[in-house]
């Protein structure tokens, strides 16, 4: 079944560059977007990741929010034609600040899945406050009410069919429970990947401090081994068209390299080529 994604735009936050690439230009403030999904195409309208909260809740992580009323998740589902209620599941990379703070502006007959593993992770206090209380006190609430809450358990499956085209696998990188979810489209499987990638140019196409060939460039995140995600990045180029993480535009993907960029929605067009470096044998 092909399927088409959309890209929702939640709005804005700034922090510190190093947040999002290891090290790099310490104190120094960076805006990035923060995106959720829709996918189209199937039984019922699906949405991944849900943003944060409101502007305020983003100065605990001494962020700053920059949502606005174009921003709210109604208004950007109604940008292509679908209403909260019409949303059959939401399903959630991981659940730190910036991607679940939508959660309660959903009927609980809307499912909202995620991996156990996540769950447990938010209520751990681990990386507090990166899993603000409001967010996760609606989750428990949803656990206790009947069909509000699906749990995935993918670190055992290996991975688990939400509709027909669209899946979950385990992410293995950037918090213990993230979780993958693949598409199918008419231009190749698409990758929603969390926070896995935070950034396509300083980790993979001109990687910051890096020497080894094709050797991508780690976050500032810290929650696994940095061989780990490392992998778990590798993983994502050698098995996907297109990628899409939550802080960066889509990325075309041949031969494990970055080719092209995409805007507002994918399968689309290629609005930034992308270079490869040029290597040639000995």
């Amino acid at each position: 079944m092909a399927l088409e994604i959309k890209i929702l735009d939640y709005g804005d936050i700034e922090l510190e560059t190093s947040f999002l690439v290891l090290g790099h230009e310490c104190g120094r403030v960076r805006r990035v977007p923060v995106y959720g999904f829709l996918i189209l195409g199937g039984q019922y309208p699906i949405v991944v990741d849900t943003g944060y909260r409101d502007n305020a809740i983003m100065e605990s992580l001494g962020m700053r929010g920059l949502q606005f009323h174009d921003n709210m998740i109604e208004n950007q589902l109604a940008k292509h034609g679908v209403k909260m209620g019409d949303v059959r599941y939401v399903l959630h990379t991981h659940l730190h600040i910036d991607h679940a703070g939508k959660d309660d502006h959903f009927n609980m007959n809307t499912t909202v899945v995620l991996n156990r593993r996540e769950l447990e992770c938010s209520v751990s206090g681990l990386m507090h406050p990166q899993y603000p209380k409001p967010d996760i006190q609606h989750l428990i609430e949803r656990l206790h009410t009947q069909d509000a809450l699906r749990f995935l358990d993918l670190e055992i499956t290996g991975g688990e069919e939400i509709i027909p085209g669209v899946w979950c696998e385990a992410a293995n990188a950037h918090t213990e429970g993230s979780m993958n979810v693949m598409v199918e489209t008419a231009e190749g499987i698409a990758c929603i990947c969390g926070d896995v990638i935070y950034n396509f140019n300083d980790q993979i196409v001109n990687q910051v401090r890096q020497t080894q060939f094709m050797e991508p460039q780690v976050t500032g995140n810290h929650a696994g081994s940095k061989r780990e995600e490392k992998g778990a990045i590798k993983k994502l180029l050698n098995n996907y068209r297109f990628l899409l993480p939550v802080h960066d535009k889509p990325a075309k993907i041949e031969g494990q390299a970055i080719v092209g960029r995409l805007d507002m929605q994918v399968p689309g067009p290629v609005v930034e080529s992308v270079p490869q470096r040029d290597w040639f044998p000995m």
